[in-house]
């Protein structure tokens, strides 16, 4: 994937990048994978706002993307890459040989035309997915499940990878692209590779319209509020924020502080702590 520059012509033009869409093969969704999407601009049951800084953005309809991978042993022929508006990954739309379709992530290097296949002796090859048991210690993974039959819960983000370290009982150690050692169970299922669209991280908006089409609102700094809005604010010009440290709206430390229940149940499987 290419990063697309611009001549400036305006002040936002100048910064602003967008994905030049090399690997997208296919513009058009298929129609029977898609499924609406209601907005509510962070608003829960009550009308409340539960989330800040959302709201508006364009419309999308969301893309029903098949994480479980569960029709063994029939091979499937990537019919095109697409653009995903829910996700920073791309999408491929795939056909099993008895005419189902169905979208999987577009991993690194998948072409129109590839095949790819589920099950449990299955080619390392990008696009496959098969019990971690399965698989080679040492191979790049990922929408790895957590639980059998659950579906792809870790590892789906654009250039996401994280490499199967060892494999001890029924559990296997898998490094996560946070750096973070983890015990997955054996049976659970991955797909090989690396996911595709590996620039996206290093996409410049350039303005302020683009995060608004996203559907994110502007945010306010706290130092600029009133004290009765934010911890942060008040005093007499600029003002430090007399504080220890930053805190978020709501009194509690922003930076630094950990928020992970100590008790929680998955604790028991992690390893070695992110970087």
């Amino acid at each position: 994937m290419g990063i697309k520059h611009f001549r400036a012509y305006t002040p936002s033009r100048r910064n602003m990048t967008v994905s030049s869409f090399d690997e997208i093969t296919k513009k058009a969704p298929e129609k029977s994978l898609l499924a609406k999407k209601k907005k509510n601009a962070g608003r829960n049951s009550y009308g409340r706002i539960t989330v800040r800084h959302q709201g508006g953005g364009n419309r999308q309809k969301y893309r029903i993307i098949d994480f479980k991978r569960q029709k063994d042993d029939m091979p499937a022929t990537v019919i095109g890459i697409e653009y995903d508006p829910n996700r920073t990954s791309n999408i491929a739309l795939i056909q099993y040989e008895d005419g189902e379709k169905a979208y999987i992530l577009a991993p690194l290097g998948l072409k129109d035309g590839d095949k790819v296949v589920s099950g449990k002796n299955v080619d390392i090859k990008p696009g496959n997915c098969m019990p971690i048991e399965n698989i080679p210690v040492g191979t790049l993974i990922h929408n790895i499940e957590l639980n059998p039959g659950q579906g792809g819960k870790m590892v789906k983000a654009a250039g996401g990878e994280a490499q199967l370290m060892a494999k001890e009982g029924a559990y296997a150690h898998v490094r996560l692209p946070s750096g973070e050692m983890r015990l997955v169970l054996a049976r659970c299922r991955a797909t090989i590779g690396t996911i595709g669209n590996t620039d996206n991280s290093n996409i410049k908006l350039g303005k302020a319209g683009r995060k608004r089409h996203m559907g994110i609102r502007p945010t306010v700094r706290g130092a600029v509020m009133n004290p009765v809005d934010h911890p942060h604010g008040g005093g007499e010009g600029k003002a430090p924020v007399g504080h220890a440290g930053p805190l978020t709206p709501w009194g509690k430390p922003a930076l630094g502080y950990k928020t992970r229940k100590k008790n929680k149940a998955s604790n028991k499987f992690i390893v070695k702590r992110r970087k």
